[in-house]
């Protein structure tokens, strides 16, 4: 009779945790994901049924403490510790101690020169080159020499080489002769919000009697500023005006001597000048982006240098050809 009471008690008690677990359900299902996927891995293994069988004996009353399952030792602090290690490694959750340091960008340099407009910088420089007092390019038909005041050399940095209304100019310099030097103007964009600003600035620089001076120009750079100034709504100060393109004349008088005509080429060998840490002009659309982008700006500084000695080299290079022109307009030999 005892065996019989015995069991109708463990009976009243099963049913008693059952009714408890019902009444706590809405307890449990506030548990948070990460809650219960910590739960979840630390009772991986083999621990993982004693320890839902412990959680569903617990006691009736939702604020009372659980208690452990007949025959399973409680769970101390030292366990839990352990537990909590095993699932750090297992989800790569290490000490912020433990990390290795962030990565850190090179440090940038200071961008040259003063902001003008948003997005826009100008860099002025001035060196000693009092330069000639007249000169009369190679093959031009021109009655009097032209005085060298009016001549202005330039030269674009663009995003491409491809052309089109998509690739567009991010850097300006022109050289002319002012006040017994060489001045040495430059516009470069720290942002595509800038391109109007700088290509209204560019045209103020060229007056109605002016004379420019490019290498390649007529066929690269005048075709792409034209464009950008049509898309800028701006007038296109360059169409108007004389244009001496120093490529034509330095390859009929120097064909066929060295490797080729690049400006590059000529100024050092005919020029014998040697560019030191010099960019290439087909690495400077990276260079510009890797300054949007990121912020880099040594590069974008090299370009500006590149830039500047393009301008300076073609001032030269049209002292040069007028030097060694003959009478007739022909370059010597």
């Amino acid at each position: 009779m005892s065996a019989l009471l015995e069991k109708l008690q463990r009976l009243r008690r099963q049913a008693g945790a059952v009714s408890a677990a019902g009444s706590r359900s809405a307890a449990t299902a506030a548990q948070t994901p990460a809650n219960a996927a910590v739960e979840s891995l630390a009772g991986e293994g083999a621990e993982a049924v004693p320890r839902v069988a412990a959680e569903s004996s617990s006691a009736a009353s939702p604020l009372s403490p659980a208690k452990p399952a007949p025959g399973l030792p409680a769970r101390s602090g030292a366990p839990v510790a352990a537990e909590l290690q095993r699932l750090r490694r297992l989800l790569d959750l290490r000490p912020a101690s433990e990390l290795p340091p962030p990565r850190r960008a090179p440090s940038a340099a200071p961008l040259r020169g003063e902001e003008i407009a948003p997005g826009l910088y100008f860099v002025e420089q001035h060196f000693p080159d009092p330069g000639p007092a007249a000169l009369l390019p190679p093959r031009w038909p021109q009655a009097e020499p032209v005085p060298c005041e009016r001549f202005l050399c330039f030269d674009s940095e663009t995003t491409g080489l491809a052309g089109g209304s998509g690739t567009r100019a991010f850097m300006l310099g022109a050289a002319d002769w002012r006040e017994g030097g060489l001045r040495v103007r430059q516009l470069y964009l720290s942002a595509l919000s800038g391109e109007a600003a700088m290509l209204a600035e560019f045209a103020r620089w060229i007056q109605p009697d002016s004379v420019l001076v490019s290498y390649n120009g007529r066929s690269y750079d005048a075709p792409l500023l034209a464009a950008r100034y049509r898309l800028q709504r701006l007038p296109d100060p360059i169409k108007p005006c004389a244009h001496v393109d120093l490529l034509h004349p330095v390859r009929r008088a120097y064909r066929g001597r060295w490797e080729n005509c690049r400006l590059a080429t000529i100024e050092r060998r005919l020029l014998q000048i040697v560019r030191e840490d010099d960019l290439p002009g087909s690495e400077a659309p990276a260079a510009w982006r890797s300054w949007l982008r990121q912020g880099f700006s040594t590069n974008l500084l090299r370009v500006l240098e590149h830039n500047r000695q393009d301008v300076i080299t073609l001032a030269r290079l049209l002292r040069h050809m007028d030097q060694a022109a003959s009478p007739d307009g022909w370059m010597q030999g």
